[in-house]
């Protein structure tokens, strides 16, 4: 598999982009899965049903599934600090992508997402100068950046280019757990 993160902060534009780019990359006969990280609190599930009423009642982890769907709930009885590495060890090792969004501070390759500050907004330091992970930008405004680069640069509406420099560079993004964890 290979293994591109998405990073950037909070309403940078992340989530769309990835969004994007997935059906770029099955256009071309790749399967893709996604790992998110969440900030918040988040739920999958609904108040009474099934799944919902067995994590009341104190399970550890409850899976569902079907013919056509599998969801994995764990109950962390502490907050728990996340390690991507062992997340994606979860996912199957057959697909061709894995696209991961946030987890900014992991060993991942990542293409930053950058989106302008708007007037009343907190200053958002670019990542590209100070973190070697970061392999390319994709950005609201390409030609107004932070601090000069030589990293590719992207509009943020062209999911097809990112697609495309993932596809032709797709060597380097191989995953390796040993090197990458």
């Amino acid at each position: 598999m290979k293994v591109i993160a998405f990073a950037g902060y909070s309403g940078a534009g992340k989530t769309t982009l990835v969004e994007r780019v997935i059906p770029e990359l099955r256009r071309y006969g790749q399967r893709v899965s996604v790992v998110k990280h969440a900030h918040h609190r988040f739920d999958i599930d609904h108040p009474g049903k099934d799944s919902w009423r067995h994590r009341e009642a104190g399970a550890f982890e409850v899976l569902v599934a079907s013919d056509r769907r599998l969801a994995l709930m764990r109950e962390f009885e502490q907050p728990a600090e996340l390690d991507v590495h062992a997340l994606l060890a979860e996912l199957r090792a057959d697909v061709d992508w894995v696209l991961v969004e946030g987890f900014k501070l992991s060993s991942l390759p990542k293409i930053e997402v950058m989106r302008r500050v708007e007037p009343g907004q907190a200053p958002r330091p670019a990542l590209y100068p100070g973190d070697a992970r970061i392999c390319a930008i994709a950005t609201d405004r390409p030609d107004h950046l932070p601090a000069p680069t030589d990293l590719p640069v992207f509009h943020l509406d062209d999911a097809p280019a990112v697609a495309h420099w993932l596809l032709a560079g797709s060597g380097r993004f191989h995953y390796n757990p040993e090197s990458h964890g």
